[in-house]
């Protein structure tokens, strides 16, 4: 009789227990299945941050940025590159191959105010310009710069004179952000001093390549300007060379 009511007692836990253990492993194997279908990351779920390539991606959201077009220069892109610009009718395009090259933006743009308005004129300047030198370029000529206006016209012309694009870079930011300085730079330029720049700094102006840095280093010290263009025109043709002597001024003549 006390055998039969202790296995009585000990029925309803271990019940209890079986119960218990079934809870559980119902629990763990409906969870484990669960992250396959609903879980951060899965396939289900277009926008988790978790999934690579999904729309909540940050990695694929940055490479889809689209980034501005770089600026081209009319006196050194090809005759397709200035036909493929929206806004170019074709017989500016052909009037700006024949007459390049330009000197200035002044320059260029007299020669298109005769094809297209001053709207259409402005939407082409976002696209192809002549850089402007930052110590000499007249108020006309800097405000052709898009997005440039008054205010920043007096800020261009306010630290004068620039030895260097880092020194522009420098005091620019102190009006705009590093995006907007970075955009406005693809216009200008400061003149190097042919006696001291970087090869760096010369093969940063336009067109030049490792041949002609060597040559511009290979007649150090210059003494004039006059002797620049002579031994520069020992390569390149008189419109190149005026194109080249743009870009650099002698400040020393201390090779």
């Amino acid at each position: 009789m006390t055998n039969l009511m202790k296995s009585r007692s000990r029925k309803p836990r271990s019940v209890l227990l079986h119960s218990l253990i079934t809870g559980l492993f119902a629990v763990v194997v409906g969870g484990c299945g669960g992250s396959e279908t609903d879980g951060p990351g899965s396939p289900g779920d277009p926008g988790s941050p978790g999934d690579p390539g999904s729309p909540g991606d940050p990695a694929q959201a940055e490479s889809t940025v689209e980034t501005e077009p770089a600026v081209i220069n009319p006196n050194l892109a090809g005759s397709d590159d200035l036909g493929m610009l929206p806004g170019m009718p074709p017989a500016l395009a052909d009037a700006v191959m024949g007459a390049r090259p330009f000197m200035d933006m002044i320059e260029l743009d007299g020669l298109v105010a005769g094809h297209v308005g001053n709207d259409e004129a402005a939407a082409l300047y976002a696209q192809m310009f002549i850089p402007l030198n930052l110590n000499t370029a007249s108020d006309a000529e800097i405000l052709l710069v898009p997005g440039v206006g008054d205010r920043m016209l007096h800020e261009f012309k306010e630290y004068r004179p620039y030895l260097s694009i880092a020194q522009w870079r420098r005091e620019m930011g102190k009006y705009v952000d590093d995006a907007e300085v970075a955009r406005m730079e693809q216009y200008v330029f400061v003149p190097i001093d042919l006696n001291t720049a970087t090869d760096e700094e010369i093969l940063a102006v336009p067109g030049v390549g490792e041949r002609m840095a060597h040559e511009f280093r290979e007649y150090r010290p210059y003494t004039s300007m006059e002797q620049f263009r002579r031994e520069i025109g020992k390569y390149v043709d008189d419109g190149e060379v005026a194109r080249l002597a743009r870009y650099v001024e002698i400040r020393s003549q201390d090779p």
